[in-house]
């Protein structure tokens, strides 16, 4: 047997496996985008026989869609830069100080994802009851920052303990502040990481349904609290398609954002890859 054929013979398994993977991925999504346009779809066509925009416009004539949708982008915005305010600093003193229960206290954020998340939040939702809470937009801010401690606590660390000492002791022998070492040497080379954890937030904050539904209900609705409501009452497949393409915009908007600002090598290092 020659080396080509046994190359491929060894590729074969993987680029077997990365195909399966992919049509796992592509398939339920083209599938969504089909339904989303479709008018008429039934057994045994595999494509729609009719399209048309019906169920889009029905969707984009109810207020109530683009009041959840503004509320889910103010949302994301919110928990967005609250969590950065929060944990960004938290996250540069995990890396760079030494004190009692460190490790202890850094390994209690990922606790918070370890826990089962609707246990979590129903003991929050009595808690956030009592304080009056429940049902208002600060009540799902605060249920939100939950979810973003893990990323925007652990990205940020491994980004900040992984910076060459060497480069900012340098910057501070030759003069600079320790302001101007921490903006010109140690923001720049953790920046891939804190815009790969703002990313995620944002969208993870986006497509977050739990916290909202049981903090929210019933004054607040985001686009996901909203796809449930309307698919439990209305069981027409085209509604959860449109609804799902409308959330699927505003984090693809931001990917383009991201991947406009921060190279993909970047962003895969941000994330340790």
């Amino acid at each position: 047997m020659t080396a080509v054929p046994r190359r491929l013979l060894q590729m074969a398994p993987g680029v077997s496996l990365a195909t399966l993977l992919t049509g796992f991925i592509i398939v339920p999504i083209a599938a969504v985008f089909l339904w989303a346009f479709a008018e008429v779809w039934r057994y045994p066509s595999l494509i729609p026989t009719q399209w048309g925009f019906r169920f889009w416009a029905a969707m984009l004539s109810r207020a109530d869609v683009w009041a959840a949708l503004r509320t889910s982008i103010a949302l994301s915005v919110i928990v967005t830069l609250f969590s950065a305010l929060i944990c960004l600093p938290a996250a540069y003193a995990f890396a760079r100080l030494e004190f009692p229960g460190k490790s202890a206290l850094l390994l209690s954020f990922l606790a918070t994802q370890a826990f089962p998340k609707f246990g979590l939040y129903i003991a929050i939702a009595s808690i956030f009851f009592s304080l009056g809470l429940v049902g208002t937009f600060a009540g799902v801010v605060l249920i939100q920052l939950v979810n973003t401690l893990l990323l925007m606590i652990w990205i940020p660390v491994g980004a900040f303990q992984a910076i060459d000492r060497r480069l900012e002791e340098a910057a501070r022998d030759v003069g600079a502040s320790a302001t101007r070492t921490f903006l010109s040497i140690t923001l720049p080379q953790a920046g891939p990481a804190i815009g790969a954890a703002l990313l995620l937030t944002f969208v993870g904050t986006f497509y977050e349904t739990e916290g909202a539904f049981l903090i929210g209900a019933p004054h607040v609705r985001t686009m996901p609290v909203l796809m449930i409501s309307l698919i439990n009452n209305q069981l027409v497949v085209q509604y959860g398609a449109v609804l799902s393409v409308m959330l699927w915009v505003p984090s693809f908007i931001a990917l383009l954002f991201a991947r406009k600002i921060l190279s993909a090598r970047a962003i895969a290092g941000g994330l340790g890859a």
